[in-house]
């Protein structure tokens, strides 16, 4: 019975290196796992209560600017600080990607109906794909001949 010993050890090995706050016992059943909610011994520093990812401060570049004013964060570049949170900036950029993706939807749309358009002109001139391969066709053909019968 190879099996469960080395499923504890798979278990034990797992539980070690990774930060699972549940992880399956013998019986197959799911259990909290309360390693993560221990309370910390009494001689170590207090974390700090902020985000751990936010940055102090953030200069913004001039493109930067830009978008904090297009996207109405800002009046005008002058009232811009020289530092800003990074989540501030990174709304801005997030406004504006969205912004240009709504732009490239309604020029794909305008470019279809450009297209339709187009095809319907076509039609009516009577021109087609095939007719302008059979076109094509045919002057090569005849440029070939010509080209043989000069020598």
């Amino acid at each position: 019975m190879a099996g469960p010993a080395a499923a504890g050890k798979l278990v034990r090995l797992l539980d070690r290196n990774a930060l699972s706050v549940l992880q399956m016992t013998r019986a197959t059943r799911w259990r909290i796992n309360r390693r993560l909610c221990t309370k910390p011994p009494e001689g170590s520093a207090p974390k700090p209560s902020g985000n751990p990812f936010k940055l102090p401060g953030y200069k913004p570049t001039e493109w930067d600017k830009k978008m904090l004013v297009w996207t109405g964060r800002f009046k005008k570049p002058e009232d811009i600080p020289e530092t800003l949170s990074f989540e501030v900036v990174d709304a801005a950029r997030n406004k504006v990607r969205v912004r240009i993706s709504y732009l490239m939807i309604a020029l794909t749309i305008l470019g279809c109906v450009a297209m339709v358009i187009s095809g319907k002109r076509a039609v009516g001139r009577h021109e087609s794909l095939t007719s302008i391969n059979l076109e094509k066709k045919a002057r090569l053909k005849e440029e070939t001949q010509s080209a043989l019968a000069k020598p």
